[in-house]
């Protein structure tokens, strides 16, 4: 079999195997571009189930590029809440501002034009032009770097820039140019729904006559990865502060996770700290001078597991007095207690929340 027999019937299997199998989402059969990016955005490190909800929330607060635009960044992290890597709401903010400004507010149609867009990278802007303008741009993301590396048999690791340029070289090898958007969605739900990481149900797919992973009983040992990511452990006290129907919170900086969410007042420590630790530590000392004055009560440790990072996290209620207030008022925000919902925090925050 040559090339352009191979790579059609590659195409081919693909296409009508998603024809009856696809999944019924909101996202599909649309040729809006602003609907599909918001999809693939919110589908990056997610799963369809978990994305699902949030992309009809999105959708209904924010139905256009003009809204999404001249939203308050706090509105637009509160209606990602919970979904993490809130990068990617921050990066849909400054792009819908992006296209306002630079594309007087049309979706640009140009692959070139949409890779300029803040957060989007070269897999989706593949996926926009080949599903929205039928451009011949074959996506890559690691349902298809699965799917790839077991169909062929690539031992090179996914996650190396020579692997990475291979996977790329071998999804355009296999596109059909003809309908880019549909092939590139059926790879991605073949990878999603079949041919998948721990127990792919190779009876159910369409490639497997052809696949030399599966001929040669391996399939599991791909695709090769040089290693796993490396988790740096932290260890976070929160202290959420009542005194008469108020508390204090604080906006996260730019130079670290989280950015621009709130959270209560925070020492982070190199260790796990029991409350008398803590109460003999400089870092209370400058949060609140007054300890004497103050009631503390541990209320829940929480272990949150992010890419790179596990966070221990232990959560302290405290009772002050006036004094210790009228300190916290210069470092913090004073809000009522009962506004606490209407700010944009962390999935680790609102798991808090949700114990009080």
């Amino acid at each position: 079999m040559n090339k352009k027999e191979s790579d059609k019937l590659i195409s081919s299997l693909l296409q009508k195997w998603y024809e009856h199998h696809k999944r019924s989402l909101p996202w599909r059969g649309i040729r809006d571009p602003y609907t599909v990016w918001i999809s693939e955005i919110i589908l990056q490190q997610t799963r369809v189930n978990q994305g699902y909800d949030y992309f009809l929330r999105f959708i209904e607060k924010f139905p256009d590029i003009r809204s999404l635009a001249n939203a308050p960044e706090d509105d637009v992290l509160k209606i990602w809440q919970g979904l993490g890597y809130y990068s990617r709401a921050r990066n849909l903010h400054a792009a819908a501002r992006q296209i306002m400004e630079k594309f007087d507010g049309v979706f640009p149609v140009s692959y070139s034009d949409i890779l300029s867009l803040k957060g989007v990278g070269e897999y989706t802007a593949a996926a926009i032009s080949s599903i929205v303008f039928n451009l011949p741009r074959a996506v890559v993301d690691g349902n298809v770097y699965r799917v790839l590396s077991r169909l062929f048999a690539i031992d090179e690791p996914a996650d190396t820039t020579s692997g990475k340029k291979l996977f790329a070289e071998m999804a355009k090898y296999i596109l059909d140019e003809r309908h880019p958007g549909n092939h590139n969605q059926a790879i991605m739900e073949l990878g999603a729904l079949v041919c998948t990481p721990k127990q792919p149900q190779c009876h159910l797919c369409p490639l497997q006559t052809i696949c030399l992973a599966f001929e040669k009983g391996k399939v599991l040992d791909f695709p090769v990865k040089r290693g796993k990511t490396i988790q740096r452990e932290r260890f976070f006290n929160y202290f959420h502060i009542e005194h008469n129907g108020y508390t204090y919170i604080k906006k996260r900086d730019s130079s670290d996770i989280w950015k621009n969410l709130y959270e209560f007042p925070l020492i982070e420590t190199e260790a796990k700290y029991d409350l008398l630790q803590l109460q003999e530590s400089k870092e209370l000392a400058t949060l609140i001078p007054s300890t004497d004055s103050a009631y503390f009560q541990h209320k829940i440790r929480l272990k949150h597991v992010l890419s790179h990072r596990i966070i221990h996290a232990d959560f302290y209620r405290i009772e002050l007095n006036e004094q210790g207030c009228f300190d916290l008022e210069k470092k913090f925000i004073k809000i009522e207690s009962a506004s606490l919902s209407e700010y944009p925090v962390s999935r680790l925050i609102h798991k808090y929340l949700e114990t009080i």
